[in-house]
């Protein structure tokens, strides 16, 4: 979400860093830059006059421009008001301690994600927090709107409450309170109507439904490409409403990312989850340290790290750590690293998560390595039978040929790939040897082994 503003920023403080000696005037003219890339990525005005203003009351202080790497100080300076002005050091997460049955009400305009992010909410609840979910859609009005969430909830195995022709908004939320105490459910999700616009009977209808509800969360789901008119949806749901939090949607996208910045500051109201893809548990919560490295370019290897530790699979890993340790490494060794790297997301999103990502992105351009050469890469080694996958010595030019056939591929893709499967398993063997720690070293994170393809600097 952050890409443009993280490279703008990485530039400007690329250059403070190449300085060994900061003046007054050289940090004005990075805040000046660092003004313009904020409001490029469609942060608000008066939030980016009150970020610079704190900002240069404590970079140009006698501690940071005579400190040994005062480029790196401003830095700092920079990341803890980015932490300030995302909501401080400590996460506010989903409240998952309520009395039950808790509703959870859903709010917010049309298109921005509301219904799919119901059913991930449910599916995080029922999963993570092994609570007993029920969802409601109180969407009378968009065609075939409850029955998206019928599927969201086969999908996810998150019960939801039959709807019944013609029960109005408030029936159906008193339905579904009524069915939560008596059934024992400790959260109720109710998905409520979006518009185009905010309207006077959209908000009547939401304020009817919870003076009913009484609900635990009121979360606002707005679309992170919407910009600045996002501030002004999140304060007027709040004013009419009152909501306790924002789920952010689709930050997997090409958003600029300033209604993440803007909101907090002009609501006071926390974002508690971000959608960062289209799949059932691509939600993750909000904090506000891991976003602010991330825009800084320093990465989230501890969100990295969760996320590999939720998506790949424990005894798989072990039984390769197992291998590598002997140094053996095997083509359907290296297939089984493309699944969990799909697994675990878009590559974009992975290598966003790495400290230095700008650079990273660059050097995998010019190698030519996106998600459509891994998937070329991962059809090859699935042309191959099970024999030439653990023996690669077999593979002669007319094997070679068919594989290439019958991955739609060409030969010379084909010999890349054993040439990078070479260069893996000359890798395994020399962890194998230098034994677990030394192995742990050698790879990015502690985790995966480097990926075919990477060019140097990733292997």
């Amino acid at each position: 979400m952050f890409e443009g503003l993280q490279g703008k920023l990485g530039d400007i403080f690329d250059s403070l860093k190449k300085r060994g000696a900061l003046k007054e005037a050289d940090v004005d003219a990075a805040l000046r830059e660092i003004r313009v890339a904020l409001l490029e990525a469609d942060v608000a005005l008066p939030v980016v006059k009150e970020f610079i203003e704190g900002v240069r009351d404590k970079a140009v202080g006698q501690e940071v421009l005579r400190s040994v790497q005062p480029g790196q100080q401003v830095v700092k300076v920079v990341h803890d008001h980015l932490v300030e002005m995302l909501g401080g050091d400590t996460p506010e997460p989903l409240r998952v301690d309520a009395n039950p049955p808790a509703a959870i009400l859903m709010v917010g305009l049309q298109g921005s994600g509301k219904t799919t992010t119901s059913a991930k909410i449910g599916l995080r609840l029922s999963t993570r927090e092994k609570k007993k979910v029920l969802m409601a859609s109180l969407d009378v009005h968009r065609p075939a709107a409850q029955q998206q969430l019928l599927q969201l909830g086969k999908q996810t195995e998150v019960n939801v409450l039959p709807p019944l022709m013609g029960e109005k908004p408030a029936a159906i939320a008193k339905r579904a309170m009524a069915v939560s105490r008596t059934e024992g459910y400790d959260f109720v999700i109710l998905d409520t109507a979006g518009r185009l616009h905010i309207d006077l009977e959209l908000m009547q209808e939401v304020q009817q439904v919870r003076d009913i509800a009484n609900p635990a969360e009121t979360l606002l789901v707005v679309d992170a490409m919407t910009g600045q008119d996002a501030v002004n949806l999140a304060r007027e749901f709040d004013e009419k409403v009152g909501i306790t939090g924002i789920v952010l949607t689709r930050v997997d996208g090409d958003a600029r990312g300033g209604a993440a910045l803007s909101m907090r500051s002009v609501t006071g109201k926390p974002i508690k989850l971000l959608g960062t893809g289209e799949k059932m548990d691509a939600l993750d919560a909000f904090d506000a340290q891991r976003i602010a490295g991330s825009i800084l370019g320093m990465g989230d290897i501890v969100g990295l790290v969760e996320k590999a530790q939720e998506l790949v699979d424990e005894e798989d890993a072990e039984k390769l750590a197992k291998k590598m340790m002997k140094g053996e490494f095997t083509l359907e060794d290296m297939a089984a690293q493309f699944g969990q790297i799909r697994k675990m997301g878009s590559l974009d999103g992975l290598l966003g998560m790495l400290p230095g990502a700008k650079n990273i992105k660059q050097q995998m351009a010019g190698a030519n390595v996106d998600e459509k050469t891994i998937a070329h890469q991962e059809a090859i080694i699935r042309s191959m039978t099970p024999k030439e996958r653990r023996n690669p010595k077999l593979l002669n030019g007319s094997r070679r040929r068919r594989i290439a056939a019958g991955s739609g591929t060409t030969v010379p893709e084909v010999n890349r790939v054993l040439k990078q499967y070479k260069q893996m398993s000359q890798f395994m063997k020399k962890a194998g040897k230098m034994g677990k720690k030394g192995m742990l070293r050698g790879l990015p994170g502690g985790g995966l082994p480097p990926m075919g393809g990477m060019p140097p600097g990733m292997r």
